[in-house]
């Protein structure tokens, strides 16, 4: 027994002491194989799971490496059954190899035992064109990423080094001044990115995923990536909203000229040697049954990359396309690699491991981006609606809690503790939405906004003549409003916490000054919303942040006039 921050349990979790000297260089170390699960004040739970140990891998790290980093900073000697779980997880990894035979692909391994094996399982099989046992299994044309599912839901996940095409030149050189007269340089954790992505060229990198927070940079590393690589490039995105700040960004960081950036969107269907799509438009169909009508865009230009903003958004169709897009390089970008439906292998294996991660409060504790503060402010029910609550339906009482008229009544007294602030009202339920933008008498922003007045309205809120703005889950992604300082969210989308990460995301931005940001959210108490709340302030508890519980002071003026209109209130709101 030593004095080491690490307590590995025979569950193959791993808890890791706050408190000790060495907490933060074995934070570093752990979180290269281990996933974060929870990071509480005094111990922080991680958990080593098959991925997290073939991310690993796929980075270069080895069995050994592993097994020290659990050694030199254990407290106790790691059991001997996880020992030797991590060191047959780290041994399935790179078992397999996928190389190009001129334009055939072969599965090879030095086990030709194993290669039998995986050659005749259930999944695999129906993927494998022909074995030559001196050799290894050629795959069927055309199935590169299918194979590569399989493989992983079989427990062996190969190593692809088969390499890319390397599509058309793209002449890209980030500015060292940008067109706004502001200096520009890759932040040290941004360098560090893009060279666990790109791999010095070699067939072992060219594809993956960077998770860094929002307001860290996401976008730049991108552009930094696209110019390592110099290959035209397909940019996914979630929005229109998302594709003009990505066009402002190119243009104001890159030497691009203006003609090299085409929209591929609703509005227009333009192709350049930079081209950026939504998802939206890729997966379009004009009935279930038929074909996604935009797919041909991933084949009618030579693309030597192709860039996935917020990832863990992939529509399941486009997961379908890329299966068959492995011979171009991939990059993914997002805060956070949680996904609901729980495919994070299929981002493993058709996007790519996970090449680069640093946790939340690092960036912080460096001003990287804003330090945070969280409350949860709980707010009774209104009375008049008590026994419709009772009588509910389960997504009813969700939506009866979520949309709670004293939240409504509630706010203005918050919004003037930051009436000096720029302040984003976020929610979920456009009529509470619109009932606040009634109240407020500010501008409202939802999905039936149009593109052009979203944009006018966000850059309002960039310049200061706005100083607060209701937003919809359309202002959840990829919206660059530096200056946003409080976030206050009145309703959410259920649990999700990757939905939670993304809202806190819009203030993280680094602020001159003290650097602070406020993030609140309106809770009814004792009701279904609460206990949602608790489920989606997971990520970010696990992240290291806490949430300050508030109780709603509500003056009995507010209340009695909340109880006299009671009855417009509840017809606004849909009850």
């Amino acid at each position: 027994m030593n004095n080491g921050p690490l307590i590995v349990q025979s569950d193959k979790t791993v808890l890791l002491e706050t408190d000790n000297s060495a907490f933060a260089s074995a934070r570093d170390a752990l979180g290269r194989f281990a996933e974060l699960v929870k990071s509480p004040e005094h111990f922080h739970t991680y958990r080593i799971t098959p991925l997290s140990l073939w991310n690993a891998r796929s980075a270069g790290m080895t069995f050994s490496q592993i097994l020290e980093t659990l050694e030199s900073y254990g407290r106790y000697a790691p059991p001997q059954n996880v020992v030797s779980e991590i060191r047959d997880f780290c041994g399935r990894y790179g078992r397999l190899k996928l190389r190009a035979d001129g334009e055939e692909l072969l599965l090879e391994s030095e086990d030709a035992i194993l290669l039998a094996e995986v050659s005749r399982h259930k999944l695999v099989a129906p993927f494998i064109q022909s074995v030559d046992e001196s050799r290894g299994a050629w795959i069927r044309p055309g199935v590169r990423g299918h194979v590569k599912q399989a493989l992983l839901k079989a427990g062996f996940p190969v190593e692809d080094l088969a390499g890319y095409r390397p599509g058309d030149h793209l002449d890209l050189h980030l500015r060292q001044v940008t067109a706004a007269g502001e200096p520009l340089a890759l932040r040290p954790y941004q360098q560090q990115a893009v060279d666990a992505f790109v791999l010095d060229g070699s067939p072992a990198g060219g594809n993956g995923v960077i998770v860094l927070p929002c307001g860290a940079g996401k976008t730049l590393v991108g552009m930094a990536v696209m110019e390592r690589i110099g290959a035209h490039t397909l940019i996914l995105v979630t929005n229109v909203s998302s594709i003009h700040q990505w066009r402002r960004e190119l243009l104001d960081k890159t030497d691009l000229a203006e003609g090299a950036i085409a929209e591929y969107s609703g509005e227009h269907k333009e192709i350049a040697p930079v081209t950026l799509a939504t998802y939206n438009i890729l997966t379009h169909r004009k009935r279930r049954d038929a074909d996604f009508s935009h797919f041909s865009l991933f084949d009618r230009a030579n693309w030597g990359l192709i860039i996935y903003d917020e990832v863990h958004l992939l529509p399941a169709p486009i997961f379908r396309a890329t299966a068959e897009l492995q011979a171009r390089r991939r990059l993914g970008l997002t805060a956070t690699l949680l996904r609901e439906d729980k495919k994070e292998d299929e981002v493993f294996s058709l996007i790519g491991p996970k090449r680069f991660d640093v946790p939340w409060k690092v960036l912080e504790q460096q001003s990287w981006i804003a330090e945070a503060e969280c409350i949860e402010i709980r707010v009774p029910l209104a009375p008049a609606w008590r026994m419709a609550y009772a009588t509910a339906e389960e997504t009813e009482k969700y939506r009866l809690g979520s949309v709670n008229p004293l939240k409504t009544a509630y706010l203005p007294s918050l919004l003037e503790r930051h009436a000096m602030d720029s302040v984003l009202v976020i929610g979920h339920y456009l009529e509470q939405l619109q009932a606040i933008a009634e109240t407020t008498g500010a501008p409202l922003i939802t999905g039936q906004t149009s593109y052009p007045l979203r944009d006018s309205l966000y850059e309002q809120f960039r310049n200061g003549s706005i100083r607060l703005l209701i937003v919809s889950k359309v202002a959840n992604f990829s919206i660059d409003l530096p200056d946003a300082n409080v976030a206050i969210q009145v309703s959410g989308t259920f649990g999700s916490r990757q939905e939670e990460a993304q809202r806190l995301g819009r203030i993280l931005r680094p602020k001159p000054g003290n650097n602070r940001a406020r993030f609140y959210s309106l809770v009814t108490h004792d009701t279904r919303d609460e206990e949602f709340s608790r489920h989606r302030q997971l990520f970010l508890t696990e992240q290291g942040y806490r949430y300050r519980i508030e109780l709603a002071q509500i003056t009995p003026i507010a209340a009695r006039d909340l109880e006299n209109n009671a009855g417009a209130v509840t017809a606004s709101l849909g009850v």
